[in-house]
Order: C-alpha cells, then structure tokens, then sequence
C-alpha cells in the first residue's frame, strides 16, 4: 500500500494530538484503550499520529476515530475531517475469488471425467461378460412357424397366443421430468453467505483454510456470494448500508457493529458470531 495515496486531510489538522492529550489527561495508556476499544495496539498510535496510510479505507478510518473520539468524550464532528477525497484507498482485486459460473463449469467437466472414466471401464467388461454367456448357450434349431417367422423348438412348442390389434397407451410407463442441473448449484448458493450493498463499504473476507478470499471497496448495488463452509471471518465497513443473508436467512448485524465496523465469524452451518480483533 503505497502512502503517496493517503495523506493527512486539510480539514481536520491536530485531532491526533487531540486524542493524545485527552487520553493522557485521563490517566489512561495507549493499552487501555486499545483494551476498551478491543482495537490494535498499532491502530491506536496511528490514530494518534495521524498515519492514515496504515489504516486503510476512509470508512474504517472514520469508525475508528468516531469510537476513539467518543471514549474521550470528544466532539464526534473531529472524524468528519477525512473525506474520500483526501485519503483514496488503493484499489484491490480478489486474490482467490472465482465466479460463480466458473465453479459450477468445473463441477460439471468433473462429472463428465467420472462418467467417461467409468464408461471406459464398464462398457469392455459387459462385452466380454456378455459373450461368454452368449457363448454358453445351447444351439437350438430354428424353424418355420405357420405365420412364416422362424421359430426356435421352445417357441414352437407354446401354444400361439392371439396378435393385440391395438395397444393401450394406458399402460405406457411415464417417466418422471428432469430436473435441471442448475437446480443443485442454485440450492447450494441459496445456502450460502450473500451480501448486498446499498451504499459504499470496504470488505475483508478470509476463507475457510485463513486465506484472504477478497478485500476491496464495493461500490453501492452490487452483490457478493459464497458457497456455504468457504467463510470464516467478515469484516464490513459501512455496515449500516449492507444486508448480510445467511442460508436464506437475512441476519442482524448490529450485535456485531462498532462504530459502523462490523466483525463476525462464520461457522460451517452458517451461523454467525462476533468476532474479536
């Protein structure tokens, strides 16, 4: 993350030191409030020396201030001083993120190997099984039957059964509708973690196995989906303007929100729970 990208902004000069001298005034270290604010020992002395640039995205900025501001009781209207304007996040892409067509394009080639490899296998030894009951059979003699069809002696020993004129459709076995192979990848997205965005807000998703999936800057209107058991840890800034579903269920997200900032974890079966710095 280059710094040239994220400067200290005009409009807010000193609220560092503001912080410092209030927090000092109180008699508390920079560990207690880290304790209290359950924030990072490093986010704190940036806050108070201003660094913006290790901070990340503006929102996440704010939120922070905002809390620290406010254990201070110190006017809020100090964390409005950073603007978009002034620090721009840098733009990051997915690191392991795959769209969702994609994945369901590789379930199918999979299937398709499975189904080539066992016809590869089944389809010789059902031919050489088949010969050799073919070949264990006793020869039969063939004849001419009145209605001039060749007949075997076991057939031409059964009585002729009358010839049916017509029949029955009735009686035709109905075979049940195909269910489309999409049905099975849409229940599994169903069940899965979806987010929609109706403002700007900066996201961190870490995966099951503790790699980061995505961090970035999501603008308003879009959407994101994960397949269920592929989450583990969600951070959202902006949290107020994002609905977070969870296997269908749309979840409350200020049992988990800070100061806009909401953390939480996401278990195998979906269920979320706050989650610690």
């Amino acid at each position: 993350m280059s710094s040239s990208n994220q400067t200290m902004p005009a409009t807010s000069p000193g609220v560092g030191e503001r912080l410092r001298d209030a927090r000092m005034e109180a008699g508390l270290t920079v560990a207690d409030v880290a304790t209290r604010l359950r924030m990072q020992l490093r986010v704190i002395d940036a806050l108070e020396a201003e660094d913006w640039a290790r901070l990340g995205a503006p929102v996440f900025i704010r939120g922070q201030l905002r809390s620290y501001l406010c254990l201070l009781k110190l006017p809020e209207s100090l964390a409005d001083g950073v603007s978009d304007a002034n620090v721009r996040p840098p733009e990051l892409t997915p690191r392991t993120y795959t769209p969702p067509m994609q994945r369901m394009l590789d379930k199918a080639m999979g299937r398709a190997v499975y189904v080539v490899i066992t016809a590869l296998i089944a389809v010789p030894v059902w031919v050489a099984t088949r010969s050799h009951v073919d070949n264990s059979r006793p020869v039969e003699t063939a004849s001419l039957g009145l209605d001039g069809n060749i007949q075997t002696p076991a057939e031409a020993s059964r009585p002729a059964r009358p010839t049916p004129v017509t029949a029955s459709l009735g009686a035709l076995p109905k075979r049940a509708p195909a269910v489309p192979a999409a049905t099975e990848f849409d229940a599994q997205a169903g069940a899965g973690l979806v987010m929609r965005f109706s403002g700007d807000s900066w996201i961190e998703v870490i995966g099951s196995d503790g790699a980061q999936v995505e961090q970035a800057l999501v603008q308003a209107g879009q959407e994101r989906r994960f397949e269920a058991g592929t989450v583990s840890r969600v951070k959202l800034g902006n949290a107020t303007a994002v609905e977070v579903s969870s296997g269908g269920d749309v979840q409350d997200l200020s049992r988990f929100q800070r100061a806009n900032v909401a953390r939480f974890t996401v278990s195998s079966d979906g269920a979320l729970a706050p989650a610690s710095e």
